[in-house]
């Protein structure tokens, strides 16, 4: 039988001893590949340090590893043992928010982007009309403007034949206006509530300047000649209008609770036995 043990055992803890031949190693292997796209001595001097770094490696693990002592800390700054505290807690049940919840918990629909949209486009038409009868006299210059897009024919027009009355400009460029607006509308509806609270500054103005930025950047692929005939402060004016208003409308749209706090099955709408069913006053408001 062993005797009581010594002092020096129990104040003091046994550990792997430190060592830097694995970092040697490493380094030698740097210098070894760095020497490909260098000079073929920085390899030999790597393979060099490598042979070094893994033999005092061995050395420090075989025939056994090698171990120090470490001291322990005084009895009165060591930390207290753990004091049993008997009770009970609360299990997370299906569906409770609070918990590893990915941010927004609530979203705006993605429905609430299509009057956003609708008023957005009205704006921005407002501002663009009063743009046309500004500068040149007609509000149908920046209508068919924006149906030259599509018709070749008033894509070569000039500047007098933009701004008479044309019912296909009329047409055209009231679905692309149209369908632009709704698109846009629904992105805001998308992404401005995993913004920051500033409908204002990332909706009419941050998203216009971006706007504005990509159109001109592809009508200059596109159509360098339609892209000399647009004026680009009217038109950051009338991006601006759209997104003030627009943000304005997705902000101010009920919220929906997402989700994501039930589980996969319920989500994907198929049968879980077991789950039990969201509250009553919840279930209306967490389906979008």
């Amino acid at each position: 039988m062993s005797g009581p043990p010594r002092a020096a055992d129990i104040e003091t803890v046994e550990l792997p001893a430190p060592t830097a031949w694995p970092i040697v190693t490493a380094f030698g292997l740097t210098l070894a590949f760095a020497g490909i796209v260098t000079t073929p001595f920085i390899s030999f001097a790597g393979v060099v340090v490598v042979i070094a770094g893994a033999a005092g490696w061995w050395r420090d693990v075989l025939p056994a590893e090698r171990h120090e002592r470490v001291p322990l800390l005084p009895p009165e700054r060591r930390a207290r043992p753990v004091e049993p505290m008997p009770g009970t807690v609360d299990h997370l049940v299906v569906g409770a928010e609070g918990h590893r919840l990915r941010l927004p918990v609530k979203v705006t629909p993605f429905a609430a982007g299509i009057p956003a949209g609708a008023v957005g486009g009205v704006a921005m038409a407002i501002v663009a009309c009063a743009f046309g009868v500004l500068r040149f006299g007609s509000p149908w210059y920046p209508i068919n403007l924006l149906s030259a897009a599509a018709l070749p024919s008033l894509a070569s027009a000039s500047v007098e034949h933009l701004k008479e009355f044309s019912l296909a400009g009329l047409a055209v460029g009231i679905g692309i206006h149209g369908a632009l607006s709704m698109l846009v509308g629904v992105l805001y509806a998308a992404i401005l509530p995993m913004l920051p609270e500033r409908s204002v500054l990332w909706g009419g103005i941050a998203g216009p300047l971006i706007w504005t930025g990509l159109v001109w950047a592809s009508l200059g692929v596109v159509n360098p000649a339609l892209q000399e005939r647009v004026s680009w402060p009217w038109f950051v004016v009338s991006q601006v209008a759209f997104g003030i208003t627009a943000g304005v409308v997705v902000a101010r749209a009920e919220k929906v609770r997402t989700i994501q706090s039930l589980p996969l099955a319920v989500r994907a709408g198929i049968e879980a036995p077991g789950v039990p069913d969201r509250p009553a006053e919840d279930g209306a408001e967490d389906r979008r």
